[in-house]
């Protein structure tokens, strides 16, 4: 268990939060949640050890290991994605040379009574449990199916990393921490750069992992198929739910309401005794009256209300401009990096008012679409934008492009025209940019911060077509909802590309999904989508499986199929015959161990045994066939599974 006790940071004077205490249980599932800048990534920061509290203190068991994700990340590796991921396991060499040099130095000794020899005993066996918790003879299949898991391709591992965007970059980190395999996992936005599949993986590898995890996400989704808690940071205090993310919203509703209504009720009563103390305070025939109810309030437990940052942004979009009926006319349009063809022959055409998502896995072309119909990159074909069609573009990098020399107020000043300008100041407050904050430097903004500001700044142009790339990449969970609702409310045309399932039910009519170079159009809202490609790839299978029988068409489909089924119960014989012969073989292997280890452990009894070495010889040797043995069994397991599935 983890004990937070007592934690509170300050930055200029100003608490951030104060006497924050709570433990993290074992193998739990926590979410952090708050609005931005409400001190989630500093608290994690404090947990992972990156930053100092002001007060309090991070207790950890002795052998609790941490893995820590943070928002941002600069990268600057020169090797390949496989090699990259691959170096997260750098220190297992370092631990197999002092295995073997604790090895050579435990033969060579003979004070086998001693503290010092009985130490390295202790290191030794400790050193080979952690080996065998990291499995070096499997870290190239896990490492490439994390890697796989999280969207990259076989062709990709090779390549150097200094070749894709900084959202595939991150990836590889998030791959790092997970083939880690850390006691405590700390992950701050982690979805921020995975595709809705990738989502989906994470969401299954987090549901069965072996430590513990706090997240922070704004991935309601996310949050609500992986927590069983959720911590929120409000005012500088927390409160705790065992629930998650939207059980929590709702209980939190339900405690603030009876609060309100459990104060409103006292405050009643103060009222009513205060009246009768004023009335009957100076008369001498209620003076024992009015000092029993003088009492009385002062021994009142007062019921007082908790602080809750009511604080959000609030905008719609303006009216959108009339415009033609078609919006975007695509004709066989292209694009290719090199000898890389993401796109090829794309025809669509949206007509004025309909709302389309982009998904997909990324890097199969939804961003690189996005570009070519803002104009901001070349491309085959034709794109056309339909008449009087003014574009709000939202690139996925847009926050990032933000000049980080410039005041949140010079960032909107410089680019405003019009009457708006006049309005500058409102619009920022809208955006909760008040006060001083409109002085601020971009580069201390948080990531949040910089998105409300690329998102303001979106909104000094009336436009009829929004083209939103992530939009919701480092915005909390209130925001998001405002967002969604102003677009909800725009009248005019729309496309988002989005990973965030949640945002995009029931925001979109249509679902464009990129895939093999092409796009496949879906009627509905996402989820809609999501449980019709379910569908579509259980018919492909059984379409693959009707091919490959209708080699022999001679024979009856009952008869294949009971034919089929014969096979695999075969199969499924013999693989658990083998599994049983492995498990046993494996028990008879540590019977041995045990009794290798026993001699080793008592010297005085087994002093020749020890001093020729046979036995360490002899340890190794066992050692090397149980993980022959449990790899087989693994793999063997696996084939049963896989053969358990069809």
């Amino acid at each position: 268990m983890i004990s937070i006790s007592n934690i509170t940071k300050e930055f200029g004077g100003t608490p951030l939060f104060s006497g924050v205490s709570f433990n993290l249980n074992e193998k739990e599932c926590v979410g952090l949640a708050g609005k931005n800048g409400s001190g989630k990534t500093t608290l994690l920061k404090i947990i992972s050890g990156e930053v100092q509290p002001d007060v309090g203190e991070v207790s950890y068991p002795r052998d609790m290991t941490i893995g820590y994700l943070p928002q941002e990340k600069k990268i600057t590796s020169l090797k390949t994605i496989k090699e990259e991921a691959l170096d997260a396991f750098r220190f297992i060499h370092e631990l197999t040379e002092r295995t073997e040099h604790l090895t050579a130095e435990i033969q060579n000794r003979e004070d086998y009574h001693s503290d010092a020899y009985h130490k390295l005993l202790l290191e030794l066996d400790e050193l080979n449990h952690k080996l065998l918790l990291y499995e070096p003879e499997k870290l190239l299949a896990q490492t490439e199916r994390v890697l796989f898991g999280l969207g990259f391709r076989q062709n990709d591992l090779e390549r150097p990393l200094s070749e894709f965007s900084f959202g595939w970059q991150m990836r590889v980190e998030i791959a790092k921490l997970l083939l880690l395999k850390p006691t405590l996992l700390l992950l701050d936005e982690p979805t921020n750069h995975l595709d809705i599949e990738s989502i989906q993986w994470l969401e299954e590898f987090l549901k069965s992992y072996y430590g513990s995890v706090l997240i922070v996400s704004h991935d309601r989704a996310l949050l609500d198929n992986i927590t069983s808690r959720t911590i929120e940071i409000s005012n500088g205090k927390i409160y705790d739910y065992k629930v998650p993310y939207s059980s929590y919203v709702t209980l939190r509703e339900e405690r603030l309401s009876q609060q309100k209504a459990a104060y409103d009720n006292q405050q009643a009563q103060i009222r009513q005794v205060e009246r009768f103390i004023e009335r009957f305070r100076y008369k001498n025939t209620k003076a024992r009256q009015v000092q029993s109810r003088i009492t009385h309030l002062d021994k009142m437990e007062r019921v007082t209300l908790d602080e809750i940052d009511q604080a959000a942004i609030h905008f719609t979009f303006p009216p959108a401009p009339h415009s033609g009926k078609i919006t975007v006319e695509c004709r066989n349009v292209g694009k290719r990096y090199d000898n890389h063809q993401v796109l090829e022959k794309i025809n669509f055409e949206i007509l004025n008012g309909e709302r389309i998502a982009f998904v997909g896995k990324n890097g199969e072309g939804k961003t690189t679409m996005a570009k070519m119909i803002a104009g901001v990159l070349d491309h085959e074909g034709v794109v056309k934008l339909g008449y009087n069609v003014v574009t709000g573009y939202f690139a996925q990098d847009q926050w990032e492009m933000l000049d980080a020399g410039k005041t949140v107020f010079e960032t909107v000043d410089d680019v405003a025209v019009g009457d708006v300008r006049t309005r500058l100041k409102a619009m920022l407050g809208a955006f909760l940019f008040r006060g001083e904050d409109i002085d601020k430097k971009v580069k201390v903004l948080s990531g949040g911060e910089k998105s409300r500001l690329a998102l303001a700044k979106l909104l000094l142009v009336p436009a009829n077509f929004l083209l939103l790339d992530e939009p919701t990449n480092h915005l909390d969970m209130r925001s998001k909802d405002i967002l969604k609702n102003a677009l909800l409310q725009f009248t005019g045309t729309m496309i988002i590309v989005s990973h965030d399932r949640d945002f995009l039910q029931g925001l979109t009519s249509k679902v464009f999904e990129f895939r093999n170079k092409g796009i496949k159009e879906y009627r509905g809202d996402v989820f809609e989508y999501l449980q019709k490609r379910k569908l579509q790839d259980l018919k492909e299978l059984n379409s693959k499986e009707n091919k490959s029988g209708s080699a022999k068409r001679t024979v009856s489909d009952t008869r294949l199929k009971w034919e089929q089924k014969k096979e695999v119960e075969r199969k499924r014989r013999k693989l658990e015959k083998q599994i049983s012969e492995l498990e046993q073989k494996a028990s008879d292997m540590e019977t041995k161990m045990e009794q290798i280890n026993a001699k080793l452990a008592d010297p005085s009894l087994y002093s020749e045994e020890i001093k020729s070495g046979g036995l360490y010889k002899e340890h190794d040797r066992l050692t090397k066939i149980l993980e022959e043995v449990y790899a087989q069994w693994e793999r063997l397991h696996l084939e049963l599974e896989q053969l358990a599935e069809r």
